[in-house]
């Protein structure tokens, strides 16, 4: 059986995480939607690039011209680094959006994963 489309696997990922706002009111639920649909967005991305990575290598060689050439790290380096910055940024934002009895500790989630 094959890999589930990227969009099913974004949907998954958006309703797991929305289970966890689903008492906020309304007018916080506009805030954290799209942050939630860009953090979902992102994992999965940050995945398939995580497995390019590990399936390529983080460096890819380059040629400019006759005799200049060399190592330079992959473009799927680059967008996972950049990619992983903005993910970070986001679920610590949700987390700051979640009800107080919800959160836990980065700590206790890591056990849990």
């Amino acid at each position: 059986m094959g890999r589930k489309a990227k969009t099913t696997l974004i949907k998954e990922e958006y309703d797991r995480i929305m289970a966890h706002y689903a008492d906020l009111p309304k007018n916080q639920m506009a805030i954290v939607e799209p942050l939630v649909q860009n953090a979902a967005f992102m994992k999965i991305t940050l995945d398939d690039l995580q497995k390019s990575i590990n399936a390529d290598g983080c460096s890819e060689e380059y040629m400019n011209g006759a005799n200049q050439y060399g190592k330079k790290a992959s473009a799927d380096l680059q967008a996972y680094n950049s990619l992983i910055k903005n993910y970070n940024t986001v679920t610590e934002r949700l987390g700051k959006l979640l009800p107080p009895e919800k959160r836990e500790s980065r700590l206790e989630q890591l056990a849990r994963e």
